[in-house]
């Protein structure tokens, strides 16, 4: 075979491995649009993040969806002064949409003050935490990819008591996180 004939033949299966990156999701059957109804939860399970807050989560695109690309939820924050504690996604950005109330995150050592309207990104390996500063709140969280997160809200919604420190810390180790740090304070 000459060299020319060769390269020609090489570029000419450039276009397959592009297709063949985008043909598996097509071909598992990820074609088809869906609706979720304000209020409603993906699979009609509304997740109470017990122990570390009264939070509500509604998955609104599961990992299931997406080949575990995306996940995104709808919170509902019932926990004044309350969030999550310092913690770390190695594998996972995350992005957050305040639709009601406001917020404090850290992200690094920077802080946000949050409002409705605002949008955070949080990228993976970065320490993040946040602290809802209103009575009531809302947000829309996305996890990219979609990791392990709705089996860690089904873990948290079966909780009955605030768990012990080291429990949580073991419940974020399994889900693929590292708490780093104490949950934010109210200034």
């Amino acid at each position: 075979m000459n060299r020319t004939k060769f390269i020609l033949t090489t570029l000419a299966f450039y276009p397959l491995t592009l297709l063949a990156k985008i043909l598996p999701k097509t071909a598992l059957g990820i074609t088809k649009g869906f609706k979720v109804n304000s209020g409603e939860a993906r699979f009609g399970v509304h997740y109470k993040m017990k122990g570390v807050t009264l939070n509500t989560l509604d998955i609104k695109i599961s990992g299931k969806d997406t080949e575990n690309d995306l996940a995104v939820f709808e919170q509902t924050g019932l926990t004044p002064n309350g969030g999550p504690p310092l913690h770390i996604h190695p594998n996972q950005d995350e992005w957050f949409y305040v639709i009601e109330g406001e917020y404090k995150f850290q992200v690094g050592n920077d802080t946000y003050q949050m409002k409705a309207g605002d949008i955070i990104f949080l990228p993976r390996n970065i320490q993040h935490a946040f602290v809802q500063l209103t009575e009531k709140g809302r947000m829309i969280v996305s996890y990219l990819p979609a990791g392990k997160m709705e089996d860690f809200f089904a873990v948290t919604d079966k909780w009955t008591l605030p768990p012990a420190k080291e429990e949580i810390e073991q419940v974020f180790a399994d889900h693929d996180m590292k708490v780093v740090g104490p949950p934010l304070i109210v200034d």
